[in-house]
């Protein structure tokens, strides 16, 4: 039963078109705060059962898919080194149609796949334009500009000028930000190690689509000894094509933390989302960069 179909305030029986829901567990109603406090001992367990169950379920949840390349309209591969930020246009560009693009190009200078804007010359211009699309609220700039200062990569580096791209970042939904904060609290870089703020970051980043974000949590589980919840998260990434996720379930599968039928509808999962990335001009690119030893 949800709290819509409750009509009278769970502490003094009172009915009414106003009453309130409890935001926690969604069970009861309350005709106002006193009323909530008054309740609150009798209610505690039960609430605090059911928004844990509550949180699991959007936890576990299917994510969303992962983005697309804007030019070949396959999803976008999960090496960061296989696809290509573009400061001009805020586009992410596999590497298939990035190098496809160059060959058909060749010899003239590169310019954008997808906008044709001219590459930048300097790593000064490449930054003048990632500020530009952090102007405009492009939150993958934020965090790529966050990053440079982070290393010190073209900018002084500047530890609090990239917490606070990020964390803009997050709050206009940038989802794969919420993972390298995480990282920065689990690993202690920057600021106090923190190890339940950098879980809350990876769950965050997790419901919103991050693959890794999932790992890192299925890892987590699985050092804390709650294989059936890293199972599920390491279930979720394998269906993104991770490999280390279908590793880690293949070696739960041999120690008998996961049944055979689990097992093979994983691999099934892996195998498809692999198949929905490849495409010949990705599979070019990689021999390219495997022969030249360069970003195509």
């Amino acid at each position: 039963m949800s709290a819509d179909d409750v009509s009278q305030c769970a502490a003094c029986g009172e009915g009414g078109d106003n009453l309130k829901t409890c935001t926690a567990c969604k069970l009861v109603k309350y005709c106002n705060v006193t009323c909530q406090k008054a309740h609150r001992p009798k209610h505690k367990t039960v609430c605090k059962k059911r928004a844990s169950e509550l949180f699991d379920e959007a936890l576990f949840k299917q994510p969303p898919p992962k983005d697309d390349c804007p030019i070949c309209f396959l999803p976008l591969p999960l090496a960061s080194s296989e696809m290509r930020y573009k400061t001009c246009c805020g586009k992410i560009i596999c590497s298939g149609c990035g190098h496809a693009d160059a060959l058909a190009r060749a010899p003239a200078e590169p310019i954008c796949p997808f906008c044709r804007t001219p590459a930048a010359t300097s790593v000064e211009g490449a930054i003048k334009r990632i500020e530009k699309r952090v102007e405009a609220g492009d939150t993958n700039a934020m965090r790529t500009l966050g990053f440079r200062y982070l290393r010190g990569d073209g900018l002084p580096q500047d530890f609090n000028k990239a917490w606070e791209l990020w964390h803009q970042a997050v709050k206009l939904g940038g989802i794969t930000t919420h993972c390298d904060i995480g990282s920065l609290y689990f690993n202690g870089e920057g600021v106090e190690k923190d190890v339940k703020k950098a879980k809350y970051h990876c769950e965050l980043g997790a419901m919103g689509g991050d693959r890794i974000a999932r790992y890192n949590l299925g890892i987590v589980e699985r050092d804390k000894g709650n294989m059936n919840r890293a199972m599920k998260h390491f279930v979720i990434s394998a269906g993104f094509g991770d490999d280390e996720s279908l590793e880690k379930i293949k070696d739960a599968f041999s120690d008998g933390h996961v049944t055979k039928d689990d097992f093979e509808k994983a691999l099934r999962a892996h195998k498809e989302a692999e198949d929905e990335m490849q495409s010949d001009q990705r599979d070019t690119a990689r021999r390219w960069k495997l022969l030249h030893g360069q970003k195509s």
